[in-house]
């Protein structure tokens, strides 16, 4: 499908590809990933023609169909479903030259092409795609004009989509999605039956969707069977052998050459010492491995507060009078770590501008202690950064009592060394100017984080350190994003937001999933008239799956109790190891070290009755799943 040969390409006096080489087969998903400004976005450039190599070739099956998700967001009075559907070319021009064709032959010609490429179906195509996407019967039939840009994205990914080119190019495809549209992308992307390029920093799609992987590396395309795990696992394994080769054969160049310094000038051992000086100038190098920069994320802890460092009570918000969420009945704890859920439009950032103190109440209470400091993260905030001053002038001017070596160590947190911290903000990247944004909502070390979408302009190196940063932070945490991984790995709580109300979800990103194609069932049944006459008892079916759901809801919460015991309490027992590892305790009153001995002994029993309360609890929720 695509050949791609000795590819050479420069930029900047820098070269992106150099000698790189890919060959993708019909049908193949193809996952390129690299660090950010590796090339990966040029490379779709140089396929698509915007730009021309300077060496080598690049080339496409003939006749072969090239589609992309466009870079700039639709516009214009066509409804979503005419926008949708303009995007295949030769379904348009044929309907177009059907109403305008006045030779029989050619308009027989016509009509079998039309049946051919299933042109009869395609408006329940495309709607099927948008709906998949977040918008509803209603929404598909209004002006591209009428939605904001990201959701004209939506609408763009939907027409790549529903073209259903030989060979699909997507470039981040999931950064304008929430959650919903995210888990229906993988899926649908799962089953695509052309040949598939997609660059993405995604891993949950990247294992979902990808059979194959290319890395780009060092200006060379490296191919690899498989999804994205097994990627790593092969490449990591590569790197250990390459290393060991390395260490191995710098040992044989120090054994040679240690010969050769002290025998080269002996008479006797000169022919050995000339040979061996051969030897060496006919050793194939092996190339060092060289480890790309790790990403740096280390979020300050607060101190603790008494819980709850949050409390909502018959709250209502909304903006202009207009109520979008009510009855809100919420608590925030210092350790708790919570993902909203729910779809775009729903309330989510509404409930975090309610949280961060970003939007007043409607009516109801907000309870918070004095001294609760908060963080928010939002893309939007990037808008906000000035781009002819350095991340440290952004961080001093926030800073303004604090040293410089202070001001300096916040950014060294973020991955800002001395280099980095002093380059103009309009010379970062996308991913640097989130650190950066990181690095300034944390400088007070808040006891709440208010994420949202905090992983867009993240690679997958970089999504990694913010998780591990996230497990290590002793404060808490609300998340709203799309990567399904980070909500997996960095929540313990998940709480719905739908139909104007916040409730605790009682169930796993699993269970969520399973939810979302129980409504897309039904919603498709709904909407399509029964054969036979006889309407389905969905009301049966609803009572049932909430039945179903209830009665799990007691073990799921018993679950999550169990491990918030365990948790705090190995929280505890580190804190009190921590006091007795210290040489000062025991020059000071017996007392008090036998009275932390007590304490920690105490703990250690109630930790060992908390994880096997635990074990017990998640065994009978496993148990009733199962059954």
């Amino acid at each position: 499908m695509l050949h791609i040969t000795d590819l050479t390409f420069r930029y900047g006096g820098r070269a992106l590809f150099e000698q790189a080489e890919l060959h993708i087969a019909p049908g193949q998903r193809v996952g390129l990933v690299g660090r950010n400004g590796t090339g990966k976005s040029t490379l779709f450039k140089l396929i698509a023609g915007d730009l021309h190599a300077d060496g080598g070739e690049i080339l496409l099956r003939p006749r072969a169909r090239l589609g992309r998700l466009a870079q700039e967001a639709p516009d214009g009075p066509a409804s979503l479903i005419e926008c949708v559907l303009a995007a295949d070319t030769e379904r348009a021009a044929l309907l177009a030259e059907a109403d305008t064709a006045t030779d029989g032959h050619r308009i027989a010609e016509i009509h079998e092409r039309l049946a051919a490429i299933d042109a009869h179906s395609a408006p329940a195509r495309a709607a099927s795609i948008l709906s998949g996407l977040g918008f509803s019967a209603e929404a598909q039939t209004r002006p591209v004009s009428d939605f904001s840009g990201g959701w004209r994205m939506r609408v763009a990914l939907a027409a790549a989509l529903f073209s259903n080119p030989d060979l699909l190019l997507l470039d981040e495809p999931t950064n304008h999605l929430d959650l919903e549209a995210t888990l229906w992308l993988q899926s649908h992307l799962a089953a695509w039956p052309g040949t598939l390029l997609v660059i993405s920093h995604d891993r949950e799609l990247l294992n979902e969707v990808a059979n194959r992987i290319v890395h780009l590396d060092g200006a060379r395309l490296v191919a690899y069977g498989g999804n994205y795990d097994q990627f790593e696992a092969t490449r990591r394994a590569r790197m250990e052998l390459q290393a060991k080769a390395f260490t191995k054969q710098m040992e044989q160049r120090r054994k040679i050459q240690s010969f050769i310094d002290r025998f080269r000038a002996k008479a006797t051992k000169a022919s050995q010492a000339q040979s061996r000086i051969k030897m060496l100038e006919r050793m194939e190098t092996v190339m060092p491995v060289v480890e790309d920069r790790p990403v740096s994320f280390d979020f300050p802890d607060p101190e603790s507060l008494s819980p709850p460092i949050l409390a909502i009570e018959g709250g209502t918000a909304g903006y202009d009078g207009r109520a979008v969420l009510r009855g809100l009945d919420l608590r925030i704890d210092g350790d708790d770590r919570i993902a909203l859920l729910g779809a775009n439009g729903n309330g989510k950032s509404t409930l975090a501008k309610i949280l961060s103190g970003r939007l007043d109440l409607m009516s109801g209470s907000l309870r918070r202690p004095p001294k609760l400091r908060i963080g928010y993260f939002a893309q939007h905030q990037t808008e906000e950064l000035r781009p002819e001053r350095t991340p440290y002038h952004h961080m001093a001017a926030l800073m303004a009592d604090a040293p410089e070596a202070k001001v300096r160590a916040q950014l060294g947190r973020f991955g800002f060394e001395q280099e980095r911290a002093d380059v103009p903000v309009a010379n970062l990247s996308g991913g640097e100017k989130s650190r950066l944004l990181f690095a300034l909502m944390s400088r007070d070390a808040p006891h709440l984080m208010i994420l949202d979408e905090p992983t867009n302009h993240l690679d997958l190196d970089a999504r990694e350190a913010l998780v591990a940063a996230l497990n290590a932070y002793d404060g808490a945490v609300v998340l709203i994003s799309h990567d399904p991984r980070l909500i997996e790995l960095a929540a313990d709580r998940l709480w719905l937001v739908d139909g104007g109300k916040v409730a605790a979800f009682d169930g796993d990103l699993d269970a969520y999933r399973r939810l979302l194609l129980e409504r897309a069932r039904e919603a498709r049944r709904e909407a399509r008239p029964e054969r036979d006459g006889a309407a389905p008892d969905r009301k049966a079916d609803r009572r049932a799956a909430a039945q179903n759901r209830a009665q799990l809801a007691p073990l799921r919460k018993a679950v999550q109790a169990a491990e918030r015991a365990v948790e705090t309490l190995a929280r505890d027992k580190a804190a009190l190891a921590a006091q007795l590892a210290d040489p000062a305790l025991y020059q000071g009153p017996a007392a008090r070290l036998t009275e932390l001995q007590r304490r920690d002994a105490e703990i250690t029993r109630q930790l060992e009755q908390a994880e096997a309360a635990w074990f017990e609890a998640q065994e009978a929720w496993e148990a009733a799943q199962g059954g």
